[in-house]
């Protein structure tokens, strides 16, 4: 789509005075005289803010990163199976069975969300105004219960607003995914029916709808697609300028994801667990103003990796000074507690 077209092209192309930032906040330039790469494979939710971080390290070092946006899942076999020098995974490795990732750690290094959007024609908002939507109706939409967009359960939550009768055509990923692990494990919260059909899981078996590949697709798809409704994550959202619905959190508010919102759902720890897990789907009702699908997506390494310097390097300007990168494209700056934790493991790489 021109949207993602256009937003490729600017995160690929980094002005001087952005790097020279960037050289300032945390690039190091210890590089050796002969440039090295590293090359890694996975989230398509981190792959515009990971652009960014490739840039800036590149130029500033003369090191290289190369980085396939495939999905999360690819991203998780690349390293389980040392193909790549990392793997980048919306999805924790607890949501991963086979192959096994022998030694292998997770980093958390960014924070977003997977958004819910739509295709309505004729749909009339008030000015400022976001659609309501239940993750419990997401769950019938996704399991094929609710099935028009004037269902009395959708139009209940949106009083005075114009919905118009249209047929709901749910879009999932068909790729192995983050936004997918994230997105069904909301719905298997809140739904007992939903988990005991589909569940939480990367490839989920939806009952309804079309399949599309990646962040990109799934815009593509929903673009094309009167009646549609996608989840896609932020920054896809806002370079596609794509709608996002307000999705009824745990305090009974609806929430859109921006970035209050998405700390405000991370703000639900206040301590690292030792495998550096982080769940924030569906936090708990006293994360009042928290988006419900809001996510950490993570860097996996093999400890002792023989890039492990290199990845350090990397890895480490990422979680520095490259999280200036991130809230133009929809990614919430890590707190404190979970820097310290993703840098005290990035040690051991």
């Amino acid at each position: 789509m021109k949207g993602i077209a256009l937003l490729l092209k600017r995160l690929t192309s980094v002005g001087a005075a952005t790097l020279l930032a960037g050289c300032v906040l945390g690039v190091s330039a210890t590089a050796a005289s002969a440039s090295a790469k590293l090359v890694g494979e996975g989230s398509t939710l981190v792959a515009p803010l990971e652009a960014e971080w490739a840039a800036a390290w590149d130029s500033s070092t003369g090191n290289t990163v190369t980085f396939t946006a495939d999905g999360s899942g690819a991203g998780y076999k690349g390293i389980a199976n040392n193909i790549d020098d990392f793997g980048a995974s919306d999805a924790p490795l607890s949501a991963y069975s086979s192959p096994v990732c022998s030694n292998c750690v997770q980093i958390p290094w960014a924070l977003s969300a997977t958004g819910v959007s739509y295709n309505i024609p004729g749909l009339r908002l008030k000015r400022g105004k976001a659609l309501h939507l239940s993750p419990q109706d997401l769950a019938g939409i996704y399991l094929g219960t609710i099935t028009n967009w004037s269902d009395h359960r959708i139009t209940s939550l949106n009083p005075g607003v114009h919905i118009p009768s249209t047929t709901i055509t749910p879009i999932w990923r068909n790729d192995a995914s983050g936004d997918s692990f994230a997105f069904s494990s909301e719905l298997s919260d809140v739904s007992g029916a939903f988990r005991g059909a589909v569940g939480p899981s990367t490839q989920p078996a939806f009952k309804k709808g079309v399949g599309a590949k990646g962040n990109s697709g799934m815009a593509s798809a929903l673009a094309s697609t009167p009646g549609g409704i996608a989840y896609i994550s932020v920054a896809y959202l806002l370079a596609n300028s794509l709608p996002a619905a307000a999705v009824r959190n745990n305090a009974g508010r609806y929430e859109v994801p921006n970035l209050n919102a998405i700390e405000n759902a991370a703000s639900v720890f206040h301590s690292v667990p030792s495998n550096d897990q982080l769940t924030i789907v569906n936090p708990r009702r006293g994360a009042k103003n928290a988006y419900p699908i809001s996510t950490y997506t993570y860097v996996i390494v093999h400890r002792g990796a023989t890039q492990g310097a290199l990845l350090q390097e990397f890895i480490g300007y990422a979680l520095t000074g490259g999280q200036r990168f991130g809230p133009r494209l929809g990614f919430a700056p890590l707190p404190k507690d979970v820097l310290r934790a993703a840098q005290a493991e990035l040690h051991a790489v």
